[in-house]
């Protein structure tokens, strides 16, 4: 574990882009039990087909290859690729099981090693592991409890590496996110506790909240003890908002009829959720920012089929770089705010069977971390400073 005592962190740039990391690509006891000898990610992104013509299925890596981190190397690697296209760190998710940690071994090796020198943070995947990659979502392998007690553990758990010299912090407080509030059967008394146990430490977390078109409490993040909010993409509340503005396919005859056909069809044939991302991310754009702290997000794409069996995969059409960049620039001006709080979430570094990652790839090369670049040097040409932008500190919206 690295002495954060004494050192000085670098200037803090007007905007920090962050990309959700995935911890997976690495065998397991859990995964080898549960999945198989051997299993990691790599394995459903290799056997994903094209489901429908033009289907851009499997998405197959470039330059890093099938990796397994468990490698100094790659994880150099990809800390020297991400700093090339402007991303200022990395969001591991970090899971948490009543003191049993599950995909460790990664952040483990980099916080004993000190390298990469690449800033980074945490956020908890407080949901229960289950058989969702294959269609079982019903069937739990690991349950998440709450306690007290496992709540003082898990912050004390997580001192050493809020000490970190690399660790991603909003006014020296290091930044923490939970995945899903709603798990919590008392979110304000986890985030009182979480923050009492530290400040025993000498430790003030900032707390975010994950924020989700599933939420069932949409209430601000203040009200649940967080600091601030994230947009999750591209399943944010705007998608649930977007979604509410579709046309209802049984609205007309001709309509019904289709949708009878569809139906009649899936029957025999399971057919997956298509959406088109252009006209979600037209949407997004345009939506005021909430009146609250609230980091938006971004994702080059997804298609989730290589996890999921026909009739399950959620796939957004029309994704392409050009429109990534696009995306990064409009929502990369409203993070842009004054201080430190100039968070910018990208869904996700490596997220393969979701066909969501910035890693290059065999169809685009470095396309999407050529966008993600252009559209963060873009932002700095026009920052908005309207109200659908920022926040003001004097009253927190």
């Amino acid at each position: 574990m690295l002495d954060a005592t004494h050192v000085t962190p670098p200037p803090t740039p007007s905007l920090r882009a962050v990309a959700f990391y995935l911890p997976q690509y690495h065998p397991t006891p859990e995964n080898d039990a549960f999945w198989g000898k051997g299993f990691t990610e790599w394995r459903n992104v290799t056997r994903a087909r094209p489901r429908f013509p033009g289907h851009a299925q499997p998405h197959l890596p470039a330059d890093l290859g099938f990796y397994d981190l468990r490698l100094p190397e790659i994880r150099s690697a990809q800390a020297e690729l991400a700093r090339a296209a402007g991303l200022s760190g990395f969001c591991y998710y970090h899971y948490w099981f009543s003191g049993r940690r599950v995909l460790h071994r990664p952040l483990d090796d980099m916080l004993a090693s000190g390298e990469p020198d690449f800033p980074f943070m945490l956020a908890w995947a407080n949901e229960n592991w289950t058989r969702a990659w294959d269609g079982g979502d019903r069937e739990v392998l690991l349950a998440q409890s709450y306690s007290d007690d496992d709540t003082a553990a898990h912050a004390r758990h997580l001192a050493p590496v809020f000490a970190d010299p690399r660790y991603i912090r909003i006014h020296g407080r290091p930044v923490f996110a939970l995945y899903n509030a709603d798990e919590l059967p008392d979110a304000r008394r986890w985030t009182d506790l979480f923050r009492a146990t530290l400040a025993a430490e000498g430790i003030d977390p900032y707390l975010i909240r994950v924020e989700r078109w599933l939420d069932r409490d949409t209430r601000p993040p203040a009200a649940l003890g967080f600091d601030a909010a994230l947009e999750f993409q591209p399943f944010s509340r705007n998608f649930r908002r977007w979604l509410a503005t579709r046309p209802d396919l049984k609205a007309a005859p001709g309509r019904r009829i289709a949708h009878r056909l569809r139906r009649e069809a899936s029957r025999l044939r399971p057919l997956d959720t298509h959406h088109d991302l252009s006209a979600f991310v037209a949407f997004d754009t345009a939506r005021p920012h909430p009146a609250y702290r609230c980091f938006p997000g971004v994702c080059p794409s997804w298609d989730n089929s290589a996890r999921r069996p026909p009739g399950r995969a959620i796939i957004f059409r029309r994704s392409s770089p050009a429109l990534f960049r696009d995306w990064v620039a409009a929502r990369a001006r409203a993070a842009r705010s004054s201080g430190e709080e100039n968070l910018l979430f990208v869904n996700a570094w490596n997220e393969w069977a979701e066909g969501n990652h910035l890693e290059p790839c065999l169809a685009h090369g470095h396309g999407w971390l050529e966008a993600l670049r252009a559209g963060i040097d873009a932002s700095t040409t026009a920052v908005s400073r309207g109200p659908g932008d920022c926040w003001t500190e004097a009253t927190g919206q």
